[in-house]
C-alpha cells in the first residue's frame, strides 16, 4: 500500500505543487487547509504516514496545531515547512516535535529526500519496538498482521487461552505463522516477560532427543562433559513451545506425558526429578487425530496437548490480509536492506492477491524480500516477482515494463523498422523527408519514451538517460511533458 502523505497548506498552488513531486515517486497524498483540519484527521480517523506542516496560517498556526498532535498522542513524523529560515524558528519547530523542516520554496529532490528520511525513521522505530518486545516475550496479539474473519477468531481465541495456563495445540499448514501465535499467546499471558523457549521437535537428533528436553548431569553419557539443564528448566515460569511435536519420537512422548502430568523432569544421570513451572504450547502441521488412528502418536498424549486448539488459517483463505503484510515485510525490509520501497503497485497487489501461495506467510515473506532487494524502483512492479508473475526480467534492466505491455514491447523490439531502418523505432532520427530532426526534437522524443517504459518514476528515468533529477524535471517543464508523466505514473 501506497505511504499517505498529508499536505497542510492554507495556499492551494503550494500543495498542488507539493503533490505532483509526491504523486510521481507513489505516495498517496491528502490536503488540510488549516491545522484544524488536520487535527481532525489524524485524530478522528483517515491518519496519515507522515505530515508536511505549513508554520504560517490563519487561525491555528503550524506550531500551535503541532503542539495540539503532539498532546493527543499522535507521533506521525511531521516536516514543517516555513519561508523564513531564521534559527529560532527552527529550533522552535524541533521542540514542539518536527523531525524536519523545508524552507519554502522546497526543490523537488529535497522534499522527496525529507519524506523518505521520515518514513525511514517510522520504519526503524518500529522494527526496534517489535524486535524489544519478542526479545523480552513480550509480542502480543495486537502485534499479529491482519484483521481478516480467520485472524480475528485466532486473536479472539487466543486471548482468552492466555489469560490461564491452558495447554494449547495450534494446527495449521507449514509457514502459517504458529510460532508467532505462540509468542503471542506467551506475550498476552501474566508469563509475559518470562522465558518463551522454543523446540522444533523435528530437528532434535534422534539419540539426544531426552538430553535436550530434560537435561542431564554430568558424566551421565558419552561426551557429557558438563551439566545441561535442558529446555523445561530453561523456560521454568515461562512458556516452552514444543513445534512440529508430531515428529517427537513415541518413546519420547511417554517422557513428555509424565512430565506434563507431574510437573517435573527426569535429567539423564539425574538422581532425583527436577520441578519445573511451564505453560506448554504445541504445534504441528499435520494431523494429529489422523497419527493417532495410524499409531503414530499417543492417544494419551494428544488428548493432553489439545485441551485448546486453535487453527491457524493459511493464508489463500485470508487474501485480504495480503495487503497489510506486504506492507508490514516492506517496513521490515526496507530497515534491515537499507532500501526505500514505498509499497506495491496496484497491479502488482492485485497479482499477490491472486496467488495461491502453497508456502503461506514465510513464501510470502521471502518473496517480498527477494523482490525488495532486487528492486529498481519506488513500487513493486509484477516483474520483482517472476515466479508468481510468469515476467523474467534481466538482472541488468531491472525496471522493464511487465509483459504484454506495449512499452515493454518497445523496448525489447526497437528496431521494427521500414524500409530506411528509422521511422518505426521509438526514437526517430530522421523526418519525413528524410533530413535529420533537430536535437530538442529528438531530446523531446526520447524523454517521452522513458517516462513511457519507466512508468513515470524520474528517479529511474534520470540514472537510464545519466542526468540528475533536476536536470530531467526543469526538461520535463520545457518539453511540455507533465501530463504525460502524470498518465504514466
Amino acid at each position: 500500500m501506497a505511504k499517505t502523505v498529508l499536505v497542510v497548506d492554507d495556499d492551494p498552488t503550494q500543495r498542488r505543487l507539493i503533490q505532483a513531486v509526491l504523486d510521481r515517486e507513489g505516495y498517496a497524498v491528502v490536503h488540510a487547509e488549516s491545522g484544524g483540519e488536520a487535527i481532525d484527521r489524524l485524530t478522528k480517523g483517515g491518519g496519515a504516514d507522515v505530515v508536511l506542516l505549513d508554520l504560517v496560517m490563519p487561525g491555528l498556526s503550524g506550531l500551535e496545531a503541532l503542539a495540539e498532535m503532539r498532546t493527543a498522542g499522535v507521533t506521525t513524523p511531521v516536516i514543517v515547512l516555513t519561508a523564513n529560515g531564521g534559527i529560532e524558528t527552527v529550533v522552535r519547530a524541533m521542540q514542539a516535535g518536527a523531525q524536519d523542516f523545508f524552507v519554502k520554496p522546497v526543490g523537488p529532490e529535497r522534499l522527496l529526500v525529507g519524506v523518505r528520511n521520515a518514513l525511514q525513521m517510522t520504519q526503524l522505530t518500529a522494527e526496534i519496538g517489535r524486535l524489544k518486545k519478542r526479545a523480552t516475550g513480550r509480542s502480543s496479539f495486537d502485534d499479529m498482521v491482519g484483521d481478516s474473519e480467520p485472524m480475528r477468531m485466532v486473536k479472539a481465541l487466543g486471548q482468552r487461552a492466555a489469560k490461564s495456563s491452558i495447554p494449547v495445540l495450534i494446527t495449521g499448514e507449514s509457514g502459517v505463522g504458529k510460532e508467532v501465535i505462540a509468542r503471542a499467546l506467551h506475550g498476552a499471558s501474566d508469563r509475559a516477560g518470562k522465558p518463551f523457549v522454543a523446540v522444533n521437535c523435528g530437528a532434535l537428533p534422534a539419540n539426544l532427543v531426552e538430553s535436550i528436553l530434560f537435561g542431564h548431569e554430568k558424566g551421565a553419557f558419552t561426551g557429557a562433559h558438563e551439566k545441561h539443564a535442558g529446555k523445561f528448566v530453561e523456560a521454568n515460569g515461562g512458556t516452552l513451545f514444543l513445534d512440529e511435536i508430531g515428529e517427537l519420537p513415541l518413546d519420547m512422548q511417554v517422557k513428555l506425558l509424565r512430565a506434563l502430568q507431574e510437573g517435573e523432569v527426569d535429567p539423564v544421570g539425574g538422581k532425583r526429578p527436577v520441578k519445573v513451572d511451564v505453560r506448554i504450547v504445541s504445534a504441528t502441521n499435520r494431523d494429529p487425530a489422523q497419527q493417532v488412528k495410524e499409531g503414530a502418536f499417543r492417544e494419551d498424549l494428544f488428548y493432553r496437548l489439545n485441551v485448546f486448539p486453535i487453527e491457524a488459517p493459511a493464508l489463500r483463505e485470508r487474501r485480504e490480509d495480503i495487503p497489510a503484510l506486504v506492507e508490514h515485510f516492506i517496513a521490515r525490509f526496507n530497515v534491515e536492506e537499507g532500501k526505500r520501497v514505498a509499497g506495491c503497485s496496484p497491479e502488482t497487489l492485485a497479482l499477490l492477491q491472486g496467488h495461491d501461495w502453497p508456502g503461506n506467510v514465510r513464501q510470502l515473506e521471502n518473496a517480498v524480500y527477494r523482490a525488495l532487494v532486487l528492486a529498481d524502483s519506488p513500487l513493486l512492479q509484477p516483474h520483482d516477482f517472476p515466479a508468481i508473475s510468469g515476467v523474467a526480467v534481466p538482472l541488468d534492466d531491472m525496471a522493464a515494463a511487465p509483459a504484454g505491455d506495449s512499452a515493454s514491447a518497445a523496448a525489447s523490439h526497437p528496431a521494427s523498422a521500414d524500409e530506411d531502418g528509422l521511422h518505426d523505432s521509438p526514437v526517430r532520427i530522421t523526418d519525413d523527408r528524410g533530413h535529420v530532426r533537430t536535437l530538442e526534437q529528438i531530446e523531446r522524443d526520447l524523454i517521452q519514451h522513458a517516462i513511457e517504459v519507466y512508468s513515470g518514476h524520474m528517479s529511474e528515468i534520470a540514472r537510464r538517460l545519466g542526468i540528475g533529477r533536476s536536470t530531467l524535471y526543469r526538461k520535463v517543464r520545457e518539453q511540455g511533458l507533465e501530463e504525460q508523466v502524470k498518465e504514466a505514473g
